[in-house]
């Protein structure tokens, strides 16, 4: 499935819901399932710098792709990052460098999150293309 097929399959998650409270609730929903990091990649040179919760994340390519597994101490914020993993998981770094991710403005994300929370989900993306540009350039 393609970045942009994911996407529009999360808008149509999200139109499902009525109000906000049903959206957070799904993206609470969402952060259980999150590919769990490796306790020992826990550290804190894996935590993403602008959250305000604490925020691992652990990336690394197999065959061409990425793939990412992360963890939050923070139930909204697991949810958020479940879904950016979920969108750019297991896509090569050019896909993941170009992707616009419409989705989350498209589903109301950014304008029903605290300013705090808008800036660790930017914060979060920013460190997924980091890592794709990362392993673009070094083939690491």
């Amino acid at each position: 499935m393609t970045i942009e097929e994911t996407e529009n399959e999360i808008i149509e998650e999200f139109e499902i819901f009525e109000d906000w409270m049903g959206k957070y609730e799904y993206l609470i929903d969402l952060g259980k399932s999150l590919p769990m990091i490796d306790e020992k990649n826990k550290t804190d040179d894996k935590l993403i710098k602008g959250c305000q919760s604490r925020v691992w994340m652990h990336s690394e390519l197999k065959d061409g792709k990425i793939i990412f597994t992360a963890d939050s101490d923070a139930i909204i914020t697991k949810g958020m990052v479940a879904l950016m993993i979920r969108v750019l998981s297991g896509h090569t770094p050019d896909e993941i460098i170009n992707s616009k991710l419409d989705f989350v403005e498209k589903i109301g994300l950014t304008k029903h999150l605290s300013p705090t929370r808008s800036n660790g989900l930017l914060s979060m993306i920013k460190q997924m293309k980091l890592d794709a540009f990362a392993y673009k350039q070094f083939k690491v």
